[in-house]
This record gives C-alpha cells, structure tokens and sequence, in this order.
C-alpha cells in the first residue's frame, strides 16, 4: 500500500497527523509540504481535486480530514 501525506508545515491539523504518524513509529508514510514543493501541490489538485489539507493519498485515492486519516491509520497498522 502507499501512503503519501501532503500537507504543511504551520498546518494544526497536518501537525495532529504528523503525530500520529510518528506516535504509532510509522515508517511507510511519505511526506509532501505543498508550499515548499511545487510538484506535491499541483498533484493534490490534479490528483485530489482540491487544496485541503491534510490529505492522504492512499494507493493515489485522496482521503482528507484529519480524523478520518488516523482512523485509517489505526486500521491499517504498518506491516
């Protein structure tokens, strides 16, 4: 499966993510800051439709809201 977060730095609920990510020790989310990477934000849109963040790419389906994003995380425990 791949995991792809983009997000922002400053972002309060991209940090409550970020936490869990880092909470839970993952090491199979890649991370893309869309104000620092050209590239990441103009896929979120082309590929997400919209600029919200945090988004979840999950195998390139977005998944957004912080919450629904750590739930899927807790479901899908890395392997």
């Amino acid at each position: 499966m791949k995991l792809e977060l983009f997000g922002f730095e400053t972002c309060p609920f991209c940090k409550v993510v970020r936490a869990e990510i880092a909470a839970q020790g993952r090491t199979d989310v890649t991370e893309y800051d869309i104000y620092k990477d050209d590239e990441a934000y103009r896929r979120l849109i082309t590929v997400g439709g919209k600029e919200q963040c945090p988004c979840l790419f999950v195998d390139d389906k977005p998944l957004y809201e912080s919450a629904e994003i750590i739930r899927f995380l807790k479901e899908h425990p890395q392997a």
